[in-house]
């Protein structure tokens, strides 16, 4: 069975979720007996390819650089639609969304929604990216079949786009952070106490409620700075923020760095707070229980899907449930270690190898 994944995602996505989802998906599924697969990038700019074999990928590394991500997209779908004429795969998952697919007709396509954020919160998003909607559901109604990352994001497929849920399949995430040999014996570290923030701030992540909270409590922000990772640096608009509160960058800290960082920052923190309103799946989760860190988080949407009983919950619209259930964690030890226990054993219920073979079988049941 011959498998293609599109280039879309490479050409737009250094790092990221979707890419790295693709990635991990796409090298384990080529070791499989029965299966050819290919990545058709083209001209990309991701770095996880790099890690990939010459028989994976077809397609060359580009610097990114200014307005050129769809010009760039143009050429690769052009060159994308030549090659797939000549040799037709089975198979194609599209890795993002086209209004117009490139698969020759005799293809059966595959697509990926991670979550439906664009469409249950367009009044946080510009008028630019609320058309998005309407090609992504182009994209996953010409589909043949829709993989969802969680029974939460199959639910609001249906209900907004009232898709066949004979058509849907739900796969979870593995995590691709993981202590390592040479993480053990790193022996710096950062010697203050400290919560831990991932991913971008702004909209429905909901971080100005976060802030809110930690700027009010002082039992908070006199005993644990808020180190966020993951993003960017701050904005001045948001230092501007901080500074309102009264704090400053000696209590709010931006940390940036790779995923040996990342990992460090996740087995270093007091805790990890993910206080988003909405996410598909959420593999920040993944991570922190994957290396040991207790997790305070929203009881909204996926989260509770994914972390099961292996976390403090809070509502993300009070800032004082926020406060509460920090406190309610980061001074007890035994809660601490129960979170902590709760997290390896929830953990081992995602793997990568797991979400490729359950998508292996998808591909294989769509030619039968």
């Amino acid at each position: 069975m011959k498998i293609v994944y599109d280039y879309q995602i490479f050409n737009s996505q250094k790092y990221g979720g979707v890419s790295r989802y693709i990635y991990e998906i796409a090298t384990r599924i080529a070791r499989f007996n029965g299966f050819k697969v290919n990545i058709l990038a083209g001209l990309y700019v991701n770095k996880y390819l790099k890690n990939s074999s010459q028989d994976l990928v077809f397609g060359w590394p580009r610097p990114l650089l200014p307005k050129t991500t769809k010009i760039i997209a143009r050429l690769n779908a052009q060159v994308s639609k030549i090659l797939l004429r000549r040799d037709p795969p089975d198979i194609i998952h599209e890795t993002y969304y086209l209004p117009r697919g490139i698969a020759p007709k005799s293809c059966k396509t595959i697509i990926t929604v991670h979550d439906m954020i664009h469409e249950k919160f367009s009044n946080l998003f510009k008028e630019k990216q609320r058309r998005f909607s309407l090609i992504k559901a182009e994209a996953i109604r010409r589909a043949d079949r829709v993989i969802c990352v969680s029974n939460q994001t199959k639910k609001d497929l249906i209900e907004i786009l009232d898709i066949n849920p004979q058509k849907i399949s739900v796969i979870y995430h593995g995590s691709s952070l993981q202590i390592s040999d040479s993480l053990d014996r790193d022996t710096s570290s950062i010697e203050y106490p400290y919560i831990l923030y991932v991913g971008k701030r702004q909209g429905y992540k909901n971080f100005d409620r976060l802030l809110q909270g930690y700027a009010k409590c002082d039992s908070l922000n006199n005993n644990f700075k808020l180190v966020c990772t993951g993003q960017t640096r701050f904005s001045s608009s948001e230092l501007n923020r901080i500074y309102d509160l009264g704090l400053n960058e000696d209590k709010v800290k931006y940390v940036s760095g790779d995923d040996r960082t990342l990992a460090k920052l996740y087995k270093q923190a007091s805790v990890f707070v993910y206080p988003s309103l909405y996410e598909g799946f959420g593999i920040p989760l993944l991570e922190a229980m994957s290396l040991g860190c207790p997790i305070v988080c929203s009881n909204t949407s996926s989260i509770p899907e994914v972390v099961d009983n292996a976390a403090e919950f809070f509502d993300p619209y009070e800032v004082d449930s926020i406060v509460n259930a920090l406190e309610k964690v980061l001074f007890s030890s035994e809660r601490v270690k129960s979170l902590v226990t709760l997290g390896g054993e929830r953990i081992k219920h995602f793997s990568w190898e797991a979400s490729a073979k359950q998508t292996s079988l998808v591909y294989s049941s769509l030619l039968l």
